[in-house]
């Protein structure tokens, strides 16, 4: 069980680390357009992506949390 946790919580660290450099390649892929673009045209393409690249990673993040709380739990019973 311990073995599963461990490959999940570095599978859910790898993650986070791509979901981070996405959303900062993105973020350095933001335009000068972009940034002058009139708030009444919506988010660009490339915030869009910077948003869903950071939700991404604060979700990896959560998940490598759980699971390390699940780690520390079960070697308190063990």
């Amino acid at each position: 069980m311990n073995t599963i946790l461990v490959i999940a919580l570095i599978l859910a660290m790898i993650a986070t680390l791509v979901a981070l450099i996405r959303g900062i390649v993105a973020f350095l892929q933001t335009t000068k357009e972009d940034l002058n673009r009139p708030e009444s045209e919506g988010p660009s393409p490339a915030r869009l992506k910077q948003n869903k690249m950071m939700i991404n990673r604060v979700l990896f993040q959560a998940a490598a949390i759980i699971i390390v709380a699940i780690l520390l739990l079960a070697k308190g019973h063990g």
